[in-house]
Formats: C-alpha cells, structure tokens, sequence
C-alpha cells in the first residue's frame, strides 16, 4: 500500500479507536461516501476494519459497507443522473445490455460484472442504476457479487499487514503488476508518439 493509503488507513484506525462505540457505523458511512465519489479506492479501508474489528469481523464490515454503498450510490444515480447519463456512458456491449436488463437476466448479469475483477465497480452501479433494473433486484446481485473479490482482498490485506509469508508473496506479486502495467503503458505511449500526427 502507497503513502496515501498508509496515511488514510492509519487515519480511519485513530478515528475508529477514538470512537469506539461508533466505529460499525463509520465504516459503513466511510464506505459509502467511497462509493459514491466512484474513484477511490477502498482497499485502505478494508485493511482499518480488519486491524480493528478482526480478520472475520473486519471482512463481514466491510462487505455490509459495500452493500450500503451500491444501494446508496444506485439511487442518488437514478434520482440525479437518469436524464443526461445515457450520452455519457462508454460505448460497451454490456453497458447496453445492463441498461435493458430486467428480473432475472439483470441479477446474473450485475452477480457477473460484480464478479469479474476488470470492471469497473462504480460504472456497473451507473449502468444498471439509469437503466430499467429493480432496486431490489441490484442490492441482491450487488452484494453477493461483491462477496468473493471483498474475501480475496481481505485475505490479502490481512496477509500483508501481518507480513507473513503468504503476505510477502502477495505483495511481491502485486509490485509486479504494478510494473508490468507501468512498462505496458510506456510502450504504448511511445508508439503513439512515433506515430505522428496525420
């Protein structure tokens, strides 16, 4: 983890120990004001929650966030975005077929996106929150999607606070990733500049 995320994660921590009595609560809000901003990430928040309420406690917190933030982030999107969004999203096969979902073809089709690590959590909440799908319906898909990647990432962040020899690994395989896609995206912009314009 970054500076940042040390910074905010070391933050989050002093704020929960100074509030003991309320620290389930401001997780949860903490967790959704994340969601709705829609870029930053959470995982500085998964690692306070699991220093402070506990391997088991901390994953089950933060997936209650998780669900709490979707649901909010869904309807302020429908109540605020409904009418302009539309010309706004990226021009995405699934986006359009989230957009038209309904019942049961919209909970696997939201359980699949939240499932796949690539997309975009906050852009599937957009999609599905402008489109015909039931509030229902997404809170049920959302969370349980949502599931699985909150375990990985707690089970990570576990690891790596309690630097253990999974923990080093992990993290060892995460640098390279980082590196992997700093060099990839080098590459690119340099052939884009060879190119010249037309």
């Amino acid at each position: 983890m970054h500076d940042w995320g040390k910074v905010m994660q070391d933050w989050v921590i002093g704020l929960f120990e100074n509030y003991r009595e309320a620290a389930l609560l401001l997780s949860v809000l903490l967790n959704v004001a994340i969601s709705i901003v829609g870029i930053v990430p959470s995982v500085f928040l998964t690692a306070a929650n699991i220093i402070v309420f506990g391997p088991v406690g901390g994953t089950l917190v933060s997936i209650a966030g998780e669900a709490a933030g979707a649901v909010v982030s869904f309807l302020l999107y429908r109540k605020g975005f409904k009418r302009w969004a539309d010309k706004k999203l990226p021009d995405k096969r699934w986006i359009k077929k989230l957009l038209n979902a309904r019942g049961k073809d919209a909970f696997f089709l939201i359980l699949a996106l939240r499932i796949l690590p690539f997309v975009p959590s906050g852009l599937v909440t957009f999609a599905a929150a402008i489109g015909t799908v039931g509030v229902a319906v997404f809170t049920i898909a959302s969370t349980i999607g949502k599931i699985p990647a909150l375990i990985i990432e707690a089970y990570s962040v576990y690891q790596v606070t309690e630097w253990s020899f999974q923990g080093k690994i992990i993290l060892a395989v995460f640098s390279m990733g980082i590196i992997l896609l700093c060099l990839k995206n080098r590459r690119m912009g340099f052939y884009k500049k060879k190119e010249g314009p037309k």
